[in-house]
């Protein structure tokens, strides 16, 4: 039997999904709860390997085995990390091989003041933004294009074409939103594209050379990476994209 799971941690504690020597990770700590609970040893497959800081809404992730309570998982986990289901799921299921896309969103606090609640939430965004530029930038996204320079030179990557289902930019009040579905994501991808799309924004680089980067344009031409902690993994859609599958759960539009 294959077991199906569905996670959500807050990031900022961790040195990202996958294990690492010496480091406290997301698939480490889960992988304890389970041998703990099933008496043995379990790998997990997750559908995305998020970054150190990055935080997740809907991670899925599948191991071979029966299906365990959440509620036991969860009285052996850290606070910062929760299983909301886990399932039977069809015998060979693949929790990164069969996802048909992700959905990430990326959050900006746009105003002068900082926030303490949402520090580490969203990325504080003090200078002025063109909402007019941003939406311009998203819509250029979606398609498929090369993304050589949306993601680190030294990479492990072979291709660097993506396909881009939606793209856009929501605003409420002084919270902007960077919503991003897509087939699969380059290393730190969607973090150099909020930086680039800020200097379209912000007057620093034009709409044409936003679009030049599309075509495969080198590394060190993009902006710098935009911090970890505004970015959020949000859905992972297992059927077509299109039929009807829903965008999964929504990140609240802000803190309490």
């Amino acid at each position: 039997m294959t077991a199906r799971m569905l996670l959500e941690y807050d990031g900022a504690p961790f040195a990202g999904w996958a294990r690492q020597p010496g480091r406290r990770t997301v698939q480490a700590e889960v992988e304890q709860a389970l041998a703990t609970v099933l008496r043995r040893d379990v790998s997990l497959t997750v559908a995305g390997r998020t970054d150190s800081g990055v935080h997740a809404l809907g991670q899925v992730a599948s191991h071979a085995g029966d299906p365990v309570n959440p509620a036991r998982l969860n009285g052996l986990l850290p606070p910062e990390i929760a299983v909301r289901t886990c399932e039977a799921a069809a015998q060979g299921f693949d929790a990164r091989r069969d996802a048909r896309s992700r959905t990430y969103c990326y959050r900006v606090l746009a105003r002068r003041e900082r926030s303490a609640l949402e520090r580490h939430r969203a990325l504080w965004w003090p200078h002025p933004l063109d909402p007019g530029a941003l939406d311009e930038c998203a819509r250029a996204l979606v398609g498929t294009h090369d993304f050589t320079a949306f993601t680190p030179t030294e990479s492990h990557h072979r291709t660097f074409a993506r396909t881009v289902m939606s793209a856009r930019w929501e605003r409420e009040g002084d919270l902007l939103a960077f919503w991003i579905e897509a087939d699969s994501f380059l290393r730190h991808m969607n973090r150099v594209l909020v930086r680039t799309m800020f200097e379209v924004a912000g007057g620093q680089r034009s709409m044409e050379a936003f679009l030049a980067l599309l075509a495969g344009r080198p590394r060190s031409e993009a902006a710098a990476t935009a911090p970890a902690h505004g970015l959020h993994l949000v859905h992972v859609r297992y059927d077509a994209p299109g039929s009807g599958g829903g965008v999964g759960p929504r990140l609240p539009s802000q803190a309490p």
